[in-house]
């Protein structure tokens, strides 16, 4: 589970450090460029709402498989000469990715019912950590041989293939229901486990939206920072550099925060109260940025933190409040797909009404007005309820 986690990010964040590269050699314009990182994130929308089927028809760990030799392949192709195969290989990979990141959640839910916030706190700080290296060792990488940035678009399949080895020995299973802890025999189940017939779609359901509500405004307020934070920063007279040792602050400190919410969650008797008091730490940040950008140390830490708590806990829901791991499938699968088109769709807009204002407070402050309305979201997702 843990390999499988350091997969999530890594094929996203080797790109922005070497864009410029890529931009140069390519002939891509600021637009076509933008598009290539959002074209990941616009599959993860895309893509969540049928991976839960997909789950369902060939079980949990042939359909991590699946998209992890999709990962491979998609990466492999990216890094390959040829504009079509870089756009090619960027929407394969998003789609691999969407598939384990509607999974995973699922399996938490499956195999450990009684420590989903534990486990989805350790899977999240792990994927943060391998996303944080492969951000920084891709321009080191870049220089080290005459592919320049198609080695390091493309070595991340090394570590897919490694995680398929890993899980091979399971691909025979083409159940979902829970495994015991002494289950070590690999022939698969005679009955599978399909969705319980007393199921109700998420989409139709309360709780179902707020959860969705938690997972989109909190993914708004994360990549609104990693995007424009030292854009931000830089239009308030800070030195880039610093700037963008505040952006590094903010993902060391999200690993932090993702330990820190997996270690409350079990102490909670539920999660409203982390699930106010997260979103109302990351509106303050903002707010910091705002109007006292000097301490920009304080607010990018205290928004890292902020953040790790709140994709634990939005994560953490999926399984929290579901009463089988079927159903986790089908609420990850819809919270992923709006959060996500969120996700995609914040920084742009924000990024142009900067553009419109020549000012980052107007989208500053409406960026906290979300947050502001994240809490509400929050207080009721962390409710101790469950879909019927």
């Amino acid at each position: 589970m843990l390999l499988v986690a350091g997969n999530l990010r890594v094929g996203i964040t080797t790109v922005g450090p070497v864009l410029t590269d890529i931009e140069a050699d390519l002939g891509l314009t600021s637009l076509a460029a933008s598009a290539l990182i959002s074209l990941p994130l616009v599959a993860f929308a895309v893509v969540s709402p049928f991976a839960p089927a997909l789950a369902r028809r060939l079980g949990f760990e042939r359909t991590l498989g699946l998209a992890l030799a999709g990962l491979a392949v998609g990466l492999v192709l990216r890094s390959l000469p040829g504009l079509p195969l870089l756009w090619i290989g960027t929407a394969l990979l998003g789609v691999a990715i969407a598939v384990l990141n509607v999974v995973l959640p699922a399996v938490v839910k499956r195999d450990f019912p009684d420590r989903i916030g534990q486990v989805t706190g350790v899977y999240s700080a792990v994927q943060a950590a391998f996303a944080a290296t492969a951000a920084g060792l891709a321009v080191p990488v870049a220089g080290l041989t005459v592919w320049g940035w198609r080695l390091p678009l493309g070595m991340w399949a090394g570590l897919a293939l490694i995680t398929l080895a890993v899980i091979a020995p399971l691909l025979r299973r083409r159940t979902t229901a829970p495994r015991s802890a002494d289950d070590v025999s690999l022939e698969p189940p005679a009955v599978l486990d399909p969705a319980h017939p007393s199921d109700r779609s998420p989409w139709r359901t309360a709780i179902g939206w707020q959860v969705t509500g938690f997972m989109g405004l909190q993914s708004i307020g994360f990549y609104v920072l990693i995007t424009w934070l030292p854009s931000i920063e830089e239009s308030a007279g800070i030195d880039p550099a610093v700037a963008g040792f505040h952006q590094l602050l903010l993902n060391a400190f999200g690993i932090a925060g993702s330990l820190v919410a997996s270690a409350l969650i079990p102490r909670m008797r539920d999660q409203r109260l982390l699930a106010t008091l997260a979103p109302l730490a990351f509106a303050v940040a903002v707010s910091g940025v705002l109007v006292a950008p000097q301490l920009g140390m304080v607010w990018a830490s205290l928004a890292g933190i902020a953040g790790g708590a709140n994709i634990v806990l939005a994560l953490s829901f999926f399984g929290l409040r579901t009463a089988h791991h079927s159903q986790a499938a089908s609420l990850s699968g819809m919270a992923q797909s709006v959060g996500y088109l969120l996700a995609a769709a914040g920084p742009l807009l924000m990024g142009a009404l900067h553009d419109a204002t020549g000012s980052w407070t107007p989208a500053l402050a409406i960026l906290v007005a979300l947050l502001l309305v994240l809490i509400g979201f929050g207080w009721l997702a962390g409710r101790p309820r469950t879909l019927r």
